[in-house]
C-alpha cells in the first residue's frame, strides 16, 4: 500500500559501466523518498564502444539480462511510473536503435539518452537534497560523478549555477590508455599512468571553462569508484551501502588508496574484501580521476554520497 502524498516509482540509470535500479515511495510535497529497493548490476554496456563506436552484442545481452530482472522487481512492488536513462556509451554507439528496442520490449518505456548537461541536473539533485540542512558542510558544492564513459562536474547551492561533462570515465580511461595486446595491464607502466593523467588534465581545463571548480566549499563524490575508495578507506569486510553513505575521505587517503590500486595486480585488486568484481580492472583509472579532481580543486576532503543520479530520476518522475 502506498501512503498518502506518496507515488511508488522506478528509475533506472544505465551507464557505460553498470545498469541500477531504484524503486521508491516519493513524496513531492514534503521532500520525502522512501527506498523500496536499490540495486546495480555491472553490464559494462561501454566495452570497446571508444575503440569501434559500437554496442557490442554480449554487452547488449548483459544489459538486457538486467533489465529483465529489474521488469520483475518493478512488477512485484507495483511502480506505476518507470523512468529509463542512458548515459555516455549508448549515447556514442552507432547501432543505439538496437538498444532502445531491446529495452522498450522488456521494460515497456523507450530509454531516454539525456545530454550531459541533464545528467549533471539529476546527479546534483540526488546528491545533495539531504545536505541542505547540513551546517558543517558549506556551500557552494561540487557534485563529481564519475561514471564509466564520462565525468561530470555541477557546481550549485539550491540549484544548479554551471555544469559540464567531458569524456574522464573509468572505463574510457582504462580502455583508452591501461591495456596492452588487448588486456589491461597488470599492473600499469608509469607511462601508462602518465598519459591516464595528461588525458584528466586536459579535460579538467575543459570542466574549468564552464565551471568554476576552485570556488566550491564541499566536494561530493558519487559513483562506485568514489563508493568503493570509502569502502578501501575503511577496510570494510564486504561493501555495506550505510556506512559509506556521507563517509569522509581526506585528499592523503585518496591519494595513498590510489597508488596502491595502480601498483597492484588484478589479483591483489580482486582480494579487496569490499571490491566488486566488474570493477577490478577499472578501478585504478576511477580513483585517479577523483585524485586528480581534489588535487585541481584544493579539497581537503570528498564527501562520498549513494545517493546520486537514480535519486533525482526518481524525484523527476515524481
Amino acid at each position: 500500500m502506498v501512503a498518502e502524498g506518496f507515488s511508488r516509482v522506478a528509475a533506472v540509470d544505465c551507464g557505460t559501466n553498470s545498469i541500477r535500479l531504484l524503486v521508491a515511495d516519493v513524496n513531492p510535497a514534503t521532500g520525502e523518498l522512501l527506498e523500496l529497493d536499490r540495486r546495480m548490476t555491472i553490464v559494462r554496456l561501454g566495452q570497446d564502444v571508444d575503440r569501434t563506436g559500437r554496442l557490442a552484442p554480449e554487452a547488449l545481452e548483459r544489459t538486457f539480462a538486467a533489465c529483465r530482472e529489474y521488469a520483475d522487481v518493478i512488477r512485484e512492488l507495483g511502480a506505476t511510473k518507470v523512468r529509463f536513462v542512458a548515459t555516455s556509451a549508448s549515447r556514442d554507439a552507432e547501432n543505439r536503435d538496437e538498444f532502445v528496442r531491446g529495452v522498450v520490449g522488456i521494460l515497456g518505456v523507450e530509454p531516454e539518452v539525456i545530454t550531459g548537461g541533464q545528467e549533471a541536473e539529476f546527479s546534483f539533485t540526488g546528491a545533495t537534497k539531504e545536505l541542505k540542512g547540513r551546517d558543517d558542510l558549506a556551500r557552494p558544492y561540487l557534485v563529481v560523478d564519475i561514471g564509466g564513459g564520462s565525468t561530470e562536474f555541477v557546481v550549485g547551492e539550491d540549484h544548479v549555477r554551471a555544469a559540464r561533462s567531458v569524456d574522464i570515465g573509468c572505463v574510457r580511461m582504462t580502455e583508452r590508455h591501461l591495456v596492452h595486446d588487448g588486456k589491461v595491464s597488470d599492473p600499469p607502466t608509469e607511462e601508462q599512468i602518465a598519459a591516464v593523467r595528461a588525458d584528466i588534465e586536459t579535460a579538467l581545463d575543459l570542466a574549468e571553462e564552464t565551471v568554476p571548480l576552485r570556488e566550491a566549499h564541499t566536494l561530493v563524490g558519487l559513483a562506485g569508484s568514489v563508493t568503493t575508495v570509502s569502502a578501501i578507506d575503511q577496510d570494510l569486510p564486504e561493501y555495506d551501502s550505510e556506512r559509506i553513505h556521507h563517509s569522509r575521505i581526506s585528499r592523503e587517503r585518496v591519494r595513498e588508496i590510489t597508488e596502491r590500486l595502480l601498483r597492484s595486480t588484478h589479483a591483489e585488486r580482486a582480494a579487496i574484501a569490499s571490491m566488486h568484481p566488474g570493477r577490478v580492472d577499472v578501478i585504478g583509472a576511477g580513483a585517479l580521476v577523483l585524485l586528480a579532481i581534489m588535487e585541481r580543486t584544493g579539497a581537503e576532503e570528498v564527501v562520498v554520497s549513494e545517493h546520486d543520479i537514480l535519486d533525482g530520476i526518481a524525484w523527476s518522475v515524481a
